[in-house]
């Protein structure tokens, strides 16, 4: 795995994880690759620091948080679960059913790009990838799951 910094053409910088840096290049070529603030989807490599191995002491490992002590594997990986649920759900628009035809609206363009939710059979998700469409099937509870 290689880590490129990256910065989309409105300015927000963040971190991109790759195979390689022919993959990176390859996912940007077919337009997959999305700013997770904005969702623009022009994006570039920056200028990362360097990490130099100067004969200093590895770095410890981060510390468990409060919330985390005490529980298993799977206990913490529901809780990152849930915060990565609760921050989509944050910066997105639910579209509804609407999802397949509006993503493809703005992976074509037809109107501003931004984060969008919502529902699509197995079919409509298989044909929006089969486009080259950047989408990620992600569950998310119904309501009355949700606490």
């Amino acid at each position: 795995m290689i880590v490129f910094d990256l910065q989309c053409a409105s300015g927000h910088r963040f971190e991109g994880w790759f195979g390689s840096a022919r993959e990176f290049a390859s996912q940007r070529k077919r337009g997959l690759l999305n700013c997770p603030s904005c969702g623009n989807g022009a994006i570039e490599r920056v200028l990362s620091a360097p990490r130099i191995n100067v004969g200093a002491a590895a770095p410890s490992p981060q510390a468990k948080t409060p919330e985390m002590e005490g529980k298993d594997a799977f206990a913490i990986a529901q809780m990152l679960y849930s915060r990565m649920l609760d921050e989509i759900l944050a910066r997105s628009e639910d579209v509804g059913k609407a999802f397949p035809e509006e993503a493809r609206r703005i992976f074509y363009s037809e109107v501003p790009a931004r984060p969008i939710r919502g529902r699509a059979s197995k079919e409509e998700h298989d044909a929006l990838v089969d486009e080259g469409i950047p989408v990620a099937r992600i569950p998310v509870p119904t309501p009355d799951q949700l606490n």
